[in-house]
């Protein structure tokens, strides 16, 4: 029996071995993909009836809304909060909305130093009696609605021809900006200082003559002029050509002006003959030395007639002869390359009839200025004219050029020069 055990255990094994051998591998292979396959498969299935239950019980939550416990509302009510106060959105919608309620802070102008106005009524109070009326009528057309005077003077006698608004021309005094560079050029070249073909070195790249430093009104130049020429020198020529005393004869109401005992603690000399610092000067003082450089150096008390009569006898007074007729064909060529290329331009009018001019621009006390000196001196064009403008914005030399420029145009177009008189039989009454 041993023996019969023995025999059908070795026949059980031999079975056993018989039944692995006879399952192909590739069968077996193929089962195991099938078990790896059905179990994501019971996942999905799985997953997609939660899914379904759960969007039931979103449904049935829908249909019978329940009341919010107090728990609950204290939960939502930060939400809600946030949602209406417009923090940072979660959706486009909401931060479009935000950038639309959101305003910026309003910025400030800054504040102007300037408070006179720069357009005001010029001829209030002007009386017309006496004067020029063509010379005036293109006066008041160019200045227009500008704050500012226009005064213009016949050089070969100091006859006002026009002045609009007295009121400004008589009783202002200003500083005068870049036209004081016209005094310290004729004040250098008396001096020996300068020619008119000597060049100054500026800056490490930037050589000027004369020329070129008036026409472009270069402040570093007449800077050097000052330091040049000191305060005592400079004095006795700005004087001999009229600053700090009046510049018409009998004129009621007329300013002065004023010309500093000492050099200006702001910027010193420099300043004073590229700027004007520490000076006041009045238009009646620029046409008045204007209308000297203009017929070769005699400088006339300014007359202004009130009556047809007046100036028909009107006598030229001389109140002294300067001796500058050997410098100025050294200044004359910076002054009309001023308005033919420089800070002038603007009153450029036409090629056959140039214009002589400086520009100055700057601030004095709560009011802008702007200058204009002029004169023109070819042919029959013999006329003096001097714009000054007060104000803010849009107030400058340059402007006032143009304004200038206008009343030159109109005269020219008018045939004014042609017909005008130059000498006034008076001159040859002995004085």
């Amino acid at each position: 029996m041993a023996d019969e055990a023995a025999h059908g255990a070795l026949s059980a094994h031999s079975k056993n071995r018989l039944m692995t051998r006879e399952i192909p591998t590739g069968i077996l292979l193929l089962a195991c993909l099938l078990l790896l396959a059905e179990t994501p498969a019971r996942g999905i299935i799985r997953t997609a009836r939660s899914s379904t239950a759960r969007t039931a019980v979103r449904l049935k939550a829908a249909g019978t809304p329940k009341t919010k416990t107090a728990a609950a509302r204290s939960v939502a009510a930060p939400a809600a909060a946030r949602k209406s106060s417009g923090s940072p959105a979660r959706t486009k919608a909401t931060g479009a909305s935000a950038r639309r309620t959101t305003r910026r802070p309003a910025q400030r102008r800054p504040r102007s130093p300037w408070t006179v106005p720069t357009f005001a009524p010029s001829t209030e109070g002007d009386n017309v009696d006496g004067e020029d009326l063509t010379v005036r009528r293109a006066a008041v057309e160019a200045l227009g609605p500008y704050n500012g005077t226009v005064v213009a003077v016949d050089p070969s006698s100091g006859r006002i021809l026009s002045m609009v608004n007295q009121k400004l021309a008589l009783g202002g005094s200003f500083q005068p900006c870049s036209t004081v560079k016209i005094f310290a050029a004729l004040a250098a070249l008396s001096e020996g200082l300068i020619e008119r073909d000597t060049v100054l070195r500026i800056s490490r790249r930037m050589r000027l003559d004369l020329t070129e430093a008036l026409a472009h009104s270069n402040n570093p130049y007449f800077a050097a002029l000052g330091v040049k020429l000191g305060y005592a020198r400079f004095a006795y020529y700005a004087r001999l050509f009229g600053l700090g005393e009046p510049a018409g004869l009998n004129l009621e109401g007329e300013n002065s002006g004023v010309f500093p005992g000492e050099p200006p603690k702001n910027g010193g000399m420099g300043m004073m003959t590229s700027f004007g610092e520490g000076i006041s000067q009045t238009p009646l003082q620029l046409a008045a030395f204007l209308a000297a450089v203009a017929n070769g150096g005699t400088l006339y008390y300014l007359q202004y007639p009130r009556s047809e009569q007046e100036a028909a006898e009107l006598v030229p007074r001389i109140k002294r002869r300067l001796d500058i007729a050997r410098w100025i064909p050294a200044i004359k060529p910076g002054l009309i390359g001023a308005v033919e290329y420089g800070t002038a331009r603007r009153a450029f009018y036409a090629p056959d009839a140039p214009i002589c001019g400086k520009t100055g621009t700057c601030t004095d006390g709560t009011t802008h200025l702007g200058w204009f000196g002029s004169f023109s001196d070819f042919g029959n064009s013999r006329l003096v004219v001097v714009v000054l403008m007060t104000g803010g914005r849009g107030v400058s030399g340059p402007t006032a050029a143009e304004i200038a420029g206008a009343i030159y145009r109109r005269l020219f177009e008018q045939n004014y020069f042609a017909q005008r008189r130059l000498f006034s039989p008076a001159l040859l009454v002995p004085r």
